[in-house]
């Protein structure tokens, strides 16, 4: 938070330490001059500080004069799909996605149910930093709203081959993580005529199950499960349930690239000619599948926000982030771990082969990611210039992305929610990647030193 407050995803930090009170309030109160007028929907997480901080944000409000209504504990797409389709002036969610349980922090979100653009992210900033806040004289009121989760069920539903799944009659695990999907998810298979195996399904917002990120070695417990049971599928959820990461049927998890690379290869078999919005550290094999069915692939800088306002912009019917952030159009241009769920299940309906055996057919990158810890802001600016290079092509528009030659590229950005910078890299062999991956991480940390 030492340049901007907003983050990649909203404001977090950890609650009573970077996500003080006052900030909060503060926050809050900037949040309200922003919307002016209207009635806000508000839901939270399962954190142990998100009811709190949830009573915080419509006490605010309503002392602004605006009202509030509170659709409660939900996942974050459920509270984002409910602003669009119950028409409220806006939407804010208390929820510090997949980071560990002692943070927190809120996404703003517009009408149309996207988070707020970067201009109006800004434009929050400027009235916090400045105090330009409002007062009334009349307060608003907080009421409740429990139509959410039915809303965000029938809208799922309403986008996939109900009765083509309903027949095959899949066999699903889910590990919710703990999180909120376990309100919505396990409906959602029972309504598709799933049946369902649940693992942390208790909520907790202390995730002690196998924390609120889903990650391909904390998912033992899924893949055992999977091949225990003879499921079709498993599916793993995030804290805040607008991510999800996908196991084979023969208890292989596979990474958020490539359940997109499948996700989009059969949207785009019944859907030709259409737009895919994805971010810079996207692997080069989406071309490949675009291009075959004669659509086109945009890239962004990364971070869901800016993917979901393109895809806005250029009517894209899919998005997605590299980490299991896959959004649909037709449903809404955001994160939903849920919707993603349904259209594996959908693809899988509409197929004779198992989940193992399509995943074996798409073109599998040779990526890697990782991270080096960067103290602030200011260090991360200076050694991110300090990697430019004239002799190679680069992008600059999210910290920079260094093209080495048309198959082998490496990217380093600032981090939006911690104090890192995040490295990037694809290459045409695995022997490259290691090298290339190597030496940008000494170089890193070097200038690190010296700076």
């Amino acid at each position: 938070m030492t340049k901007r407050l907003f983050g990649t995803n909203g404001i977090r930090g950890i609650f009573g330490k970077d996500l003080t009170l006052d900030l909060i309030c503060n926050m809050s109160l900037a949040v309200a001059a922003y919307f002016n007028k209207g009635t806000i929907l508000i839901g939270y997480d399962c954190r142990h500080s998100s009811k709190l901080i949830s009573k915080i944000i419509y006490s605010v409000l309503n002392y602004c004069n605006l009202n509030c209504k509170l659709a409660g504990m939900i996942p974050t797409p459920c509270l984002q799909l409910s602003v669009k389709k119950l028409k409220y002036d806006g939407g804010i969610m208390v929820t510090a996605s997949h980071n560990p349980p002692e943070y927190n922090g809120f996404k703003v979100i517009s009408h149309d149910g996207i988070e707020i653009s970067e201009t109006d992210q800004s434009a929050i900033e400027n009235i916090y930093f400045n105090q330009k806040f409002v007062s009334s004289k009349d307060f608003g009121v907080t009421e409740i709203e429990n139509r959410s989760i039915q809303t965000y069920v029938d809208s799922i539903k309403s986008n996939i081959n109900l009765s083509s799944i309903l027949l095959k009659k899949f066999t699903v695990v889910l590990d919710l993580g703990n999180g909120v999907q376990s309100l919505t998810a396990p409906k959602i298979c029972d309504a598709l005529g799933c049946r369902v195996i649940k693992i942390n399904e208790n909520i907790d917002g202390s995730f002690p199950g196998r924390g609120s990120e889903p990650t391909t070695t904390n998912l033992k417990q899924l893949s055992s499960k999977v091949i225990e049971y003879k499921a079709d599928l498993g599916v793993a959820f995030d804290g805040d349930g607008d991510r999800s990461i996908f196991c084979t049927n023969k208890g292989k998890i596979i990474n958020g690239t490539e359940s997109a690379l499948l996700l989009t290869d059969s949207i785009l078999q019944k859907k030709p000619n259409s737009i895919i919005i994805t971010c810079l550290n996207t692997p080069s094999n989406i071309d490949e599948i675009a291009f075959k069915t004669k659509s086109n692939v945009v890239r962004t800088k990364v971070g869901s926000v800016s993917v979901s306002r393109k895809m806005q912009s250029k009517n894209a019917i899919i998005g997605f982030e590299e980490n299991g952030g896959f959004m649909f159009g037709p449903h809404l241009e955001v994160r939903d771990g849920a919707m993603s769920m349904a259209l594996m299940l959908d693809v899988l309906a509409s197929s004779d082969k198992t989940l193992s055996q399509m995943i074996s057919r798409i073109p599998h990158p040779i990526i890697t990611k990782t991270k080096v810890y960067c103290p602030n802001y200011t260090i991360g600016q200076k050694v991110i210039s300090a990697l430019h290079n004239t002799n190679y092509y680069f992008d600059d528009q999210d910290g920079i992305k260094i093209f080495l030659d048309a198959k082998n590229w490496i990217m380093v950005r600032l981090s939006g929610t911690e104090p890192l910078l995040r490295i990037y890299a694809e290459s045409d062999s695995a022997k490259k990647l290691d090298a290339m991956i190597s030496e940008y991480v000494n170089k890193i940390k070097c200038y690190r030193q010296h700076f």
